[in-house]
């Protein structure tokens, strides 16, 4: 494990400090960091199991920090952008896919599992980038957090559906019994949870004025939240996240905030290059101009699914340009549903896998670029329709 952490840590310093140089963001230079120490690449380091724990604790504290950040109040202002935003998002993008695909000639299940795929964006990448930017609490970092956090949560209905994709039938009577319970009982416990047992350990801890030890009581807090979630058959994140929102409600939340970052910002690096190392350089390089040309079109069927949802949601159409061009990559989740595709229900080839692989990086690596440059074409189509509409009213 210390080797491996070793080498990542290595590599991703040169990189990284080249990178800098040249205003490159963090993120693509720990996917380049993967891609070059990878099996695809320089064969330094394989994916294994401690490369992958590592990555999952990224996740799992860059949700955690959101949670916390995330007040139960500011949760429930946005409601209305996290259902009917976050179903309408998915959907949208699922049925453009599925029609695109279909065109080109792949089967209707495949083509509505890349739909599946495609829908989901990247919870850690779009939150690192509004977060160094401040923009969390803007209008459109508002409406990309609540259809991240759906997305997100969409995780698991999708899983259910796959089987059926793949022809397989599946008990929905004991499905929809199974996940009824176990919301009921994730509820119960973090209503609970947040009324008298984190507050208890907080209190006691506090006192204490012990800062390594308030530092290892809300790790524990965390990691428990996510064991709890994962050991019902739900995600780590999921876990981790519900923690955030118990103790955002707490006197501790800007101290629990402030410990936990340092460790957030180390394990999210790992999760990066874990996700560079899945990649097959040579496939890249071989199919590199279609390959970048599948990596347009999906941004732009993303881009005009969130831009449309966003306005349907009744924002401006600055906001909801904005917001889709903050959701326009594929997402992390997507990389744990197309396994399931590929291995268990054989719904996509090695190659289409490759290049699923391919194109979700490509459009991950340009994802801080894009919301950046994102600004100006916004404002300036908001000013080329305000002067149609008024130019139309007037004539």
């Amino acid at each position: 494990l210390l080797a491996n952490v070793d080498v990542i840590l290595g590599f991703a310093v040169l990189i990284l400090t080249i990178f800098y140089r040249f205003e490159v963001p963090p993120i693509l230079g720990f996917l380049v960091t993967g891609m070059l120490i990878g099996p695809h690449g320089l064969d330094i380091l394989n994916t294994g199991q401690n490369v992958d724990l590592n990555s999952e604790l990224g996740v799992i504290f860059l949700l955690f920090t959101i949670g916390v950040d995330l007040s139960l109040k500011e949760l429930w202002k946005i409601k209305k952008a996290l259902v009917l935003g976050g179903t309408l998002q998915i959907l949208l993008t699922t049925a453009i896919v599925l029609v695109v695909c279909s065109a080109f000639g792949l089967s209707h299940a495949t083509s509505a599992f890349l739909g599946f795929l495609i829908s989901l964006s990247s919870t850690a990448i779009v939150l690192k980038v509004l977060q160094d930017r401040n923009e969390v609490y803007s209008s459109h970092g508002k409406t990309s957090l609540a259809i991240l956090i759906f997305q997100d949560l969409a995780i698991v209905p999708l899983i259910l559906i796959t089987p059926l994709l793949a022809g397989n039938p599946i008990s929905f009577g004991g499905s929809l019994s199974t996940v009824f319970l176990k919301g009921s009982l994730i509820i119960l416990v973090f209503i609970l949870s947040a009324k008298f047992l984190v507050p208890l350990i907080f209190y006691h801890v506090g006192r204490t004025g012990n800062k390594e030890l308030f530092l290892v009581s809300v790790v524990f807090v965390c990691l428990s939240a996510a064991i709890f979630t994962s050991s019902i058959g739900l995600s780590l994140a999921l876990g981790a996240f519900l923690a955030g929102i118990v103790i955002s409600g707490s006197p501790y939340s800007q101290q629990a905030m402030g410990n936990i970052v340092p460790l957030r910002d180390m394990f999210m690096s790992f999760f990066f290059v874990s996700i560079g190392m899945l990649l097959d350089t040579r496939y890249l390089l071989d199919n590199l101009p279609l390959l970048v040309l599948a990596a347009i079109a999906l941004i732009i069927i993303k881009l005009i699914a969130g831009t449309a949802v966003s306005f349907l949601l009744g924002s401006p159409l600055r906001t909801s340009i904005l917001t889709g061009c903050a959701l326009s990559q594929v997402g992390e989740f997507s990389f744990v549903l197309s396994r399931l595709g590929v291995d268990s229900y054989h719904l996509l080839t090695n190659e289409t896998y490759q290049a699923f692989l391919a194109v979700s990086i490509i459009t991950m690596g340009v994802t801080p670029f894009l919301i950046s440059a994102s600004y100006k074409p916004a404002y300036y189509l908001v000013k080329k329709a305000y002067k149609t509409h008024f130019g139309m009213r007037l004539v």
